[in-house]
């Protein structure tokens, strides 16, 4: 059998890497392991209108970015500066912090902290580069806590700015979300990997991608073979496999604007132990998923598949902010490979700076059944006993594929005494539903709250953080932690949020709110129809209503007559509660009053259980009808919006017979309503 193995695809890489006439590599920055300056590494990307969709960030990407955020603060582009320039030298210390903590309670994980449960009484971390020349970098770290080490941060580097190939322990987050992301992430160890991507974004689109091969851990729960019970101990006379699984991924985006930026993302599980592993068909199964998973039982599939899209943008002026959205999902669904089912959707909003001396974050995310676990591979999408994504899916009994909902809300302060004062907020649900496998569980809302402060010394940087909270099984936890960090720049050259005189909103960037009324019209497709033969079509149901409408959005001008923005829209159709995000909202404005408008974003029903899909459509708008009040005609569609029939309703007279396992509505209105700007 054809093997891949991560030799041979750094060979197959590293023919790419060479390209005359670019930069080097860079070297990355630190990823949750310094907050206060990965705060200041935030906040300048979001002044030079450069969406962050991943992590860890190239120092040379932070770099490029400097010009623009100088230009409205000057305090800030000083410290990053000074910052960056450790990374200009031919060798230097990055980064070196370590913690010791006083812990009681429950041994929950401690979220994004590469694996650290609340019970480690310390955690260190350090790394560093060597520049051998332009085009190689050998970088030396590691993250250790009382439990175990790993060497994060240690790798090789060469290439230039649009092909640099990273072999080693580079971590990685595939999300624009800062607390949580849900393919990958930092709550689990960093795994040993091949890594392809560029930091200069390449032609008028602003195209970046990454792709990267990765070994997790050695498992012996792999099915192979027909008699294969991953979710049960080994027995005798089974034909599982054990060995080491393969995590390929790749990632692509666009940034073909300032301020805006969108992503596509997909890691795909595979091989292991006698499983087929072969580099076309690993290929394949990337790009058509549905050929090549859930085909049939755990034995026939070929890996275990998860996918997102992410798209982020900036609004501009004397309050900007960053909203994000990001749509995920654990498989495909109904027909095509686009379709994401068992869905995640995850919402974002980050002000980087309020009244000069403060920054808010707020998130949410929420998942529907069957997250980082599958039939094919007993330990799903973990690393050492930890979920390679979303930290809230560590609250939850190992291999229960309940869904949740999670919420973190962030402040920052810088006091007029020095330091940086963080509070922070957490809270994940559980789903309550009971029904066959999912929701056996007795789980508890849990939360955490901590407050941090830090300040330099002396060229470090010295602080506290005190957490306290409640796990989803109900026991409580703490933890009291000090801690000393290399570096004191981010809290150098004076107080930022002192912007230039002539930072003001530019023309055309306008907030907006709709309000208007919507006739809709909903498909249900319940899937109790009968397999056959003879196949007995799924039954439909449709219903028609006028409901009210409402929107709240942002928009920006990216052109002389196109506009873009994001918007966030309410309806109730059918007694239930519809949320639609656009993640793309376009807009063209012609000579005369008129403009058209098209977008595309992700809808949430509130159903039995959450149901998502995908949201798009187009409108008309007649512009100043009354002084900064516009009248809009929409159409609008979310297509497929599906849940998995968990409930006893769900199911027909024989649920072993029906057509299929999930439930799709389709849902079109037609909205008219009037949008004030202000």
């Amino acid at each position: 059998m054809n093997r891949i193995s991560l030799s041979a695809f750094a060979v197959g890489l590293a023919l790419l890497a060479p390209l005359a006439g670019a930069r080097g590599v860079s070297p990355y920055l630190p990823l949750n392991m310094s907050p206060e300056m990965e705060r200041q590494i935030e906040r300048v990307m979001i002044l030079a209108d450069r969406p962050v969709m991943s992590r860890p960030i190239a120092a040379a990407t932070v770099l490029d970015a400097l010009p623009q955020a100088c230009r409205i603060d000057a305090a800030l582009c000083k410290r990053v500066r000074a910052y960056l320039n450790s990374y200009m030298r031919k060798i230097g210390v990055d980064h070196a912090s370590i913690e010791g903590a006083v812990t009681d309670g429950s041994n929950t994980p401690v979220p994004n902290r590469y694996g650290m449960a609340n019970d480690s009484e310390f955690q260190v971390s350090a790394s560093g580069h060597w520049q051998v020349t332009d085009n190689f970098i050998v970088s030396l770290g590691g993250v250790a806590d009382a439990d175990d080490a790993t060497p994060t941060g240690t790798m090789v580097s060469f290439g230039n700015e649009y092909f640099q190939l990273d072999a080693g322990y580079r971590p990685r987050w595939y999300s624009p979300f800062t607390d949580s992301a849900m393919l990958i992430s930092t709550e689990a160890q960093t795994l040993p990997s091949i890594t392809l991507s560029n930091y200069k974004p390449m032609g008028s689109w602003g195209f970046t991608y990454e792709l990267f091969m990765a070994e997790m851990e050695y498992s012996d729960r792999i099915a192979f073979g027909n008699n294969c019970v991953t979710t049960e101990p080994p027995r005798a006379g089974e034909t599982c496999t054990a060995g080491k699984p393969r995590l390929g991924g790749m990632r692509i985006a666009i940034a073909p604007v300032p301020g805006w930026s969108l992503s596509a993302n997909r890691l795909l599980q595979f091989g292991g132990g006698d499983r087929q592993s072969s580099f076309t068909d690993f290929l394949r199964a990337l790009w058509r998923p549905r050929q090549y998973d859930n085909t049939g039982g755990p034995e026939s599939q070929f890996g275990n598949q998860v996918a997102s899209f992410t798209s982020r943008f900036i609004f501009p002026g004397e309050t900007p902010f960053s909203a994000y959205l990001e749509y995920a999902g654990e498989d495909t669904s109904y027909e095509g490979n686009y379709r994401l089912g068992n869905s995640a959707l995850s919402i974002g909003l980050h002000f980087p700076r309020l009244w000069k001396h403060f920054d808010l974050t707020v998130e949410a995310s929420e998942w529907q059944n069957a997250w980082y676990v599958n039939g094919a591979y007993g330990d799903g999408l973990t690393e050492n006993g930890r979920v390679l994504g979303h930290w809230g899916a560590d609250q939850r009994v190992f291999g229960d594929a309940v869904g949740a909902q999670s919420f973190m809300a962030r402040l920052g302060w810088e006091p007029g005494f020095g330091g940086l004062m963080q509070f922070r907020g957490r809270t994940i649900a559980n789903e309550g539903y009971v029904y066959g496998p999912y929701g056996l569980f007795p789980y508890e809302r849990g939360y955490d709250v901590s407050l941090s402060y830090s300040r330099t010394l002396r060229g470090f940087t010295a602080g506290g953080e005190l957490t306290a909270g409640k796990d989803t099984f109900g026991d409580s936890y703490s933890r009291i932690a000090g801690f000393v960090r290399f570096g004191d720049q981010w809290d150098s050259g004076g107080p930022t949020g002192d912007w230039s005189s002539d930072v003001r909103r530019p023309n055309g960037a306008d907030l907006f709110v709709d309000a208007g009324i919507s006739m809709s019209d909903v498909t249900y497709r319940p899937g109790t129809g009968d397999l056959g033969p003879p196949p007995v079509s799924d039954p439909q149901q449709t219903s028609s209503e006028w409901t009210p409408h409402i929107g709240i959005g942002a928009r920006r001008s990216v052109s002389s007559r196109s506009d873009l923005g994001v918007r966030l829209e309410f309806d109730r159709i059918d007694d239930h509660m519809l949320l639609a995000v656009r993640a793309l909202d376009y807009r063209y404005r012609t000579q005369g009053p008129l403009a058209f408008s098209a977008f595309l974003g992700a809808a949430r029903y509130d159903v039995a259980t959450p149901a998502y899909g995908y949201y798009f459509g187009a409108g008309v708008q007649w512009r100043n009808i009354l002084p900064k009040l516009d009248l809009g005609l929409d159409y609008r569609y979310a297509d497929k919006v599906s849940r998995d029939k968990l409930l006893p309703g769900d199911f027909g007279a024989d649920p072993a017979r029906e057509l299929r396992p999930d439930v799709f509505y389709d849902i079109t209105s037609y909205t008219l309503s009037a949008s004030y700007r202000f």
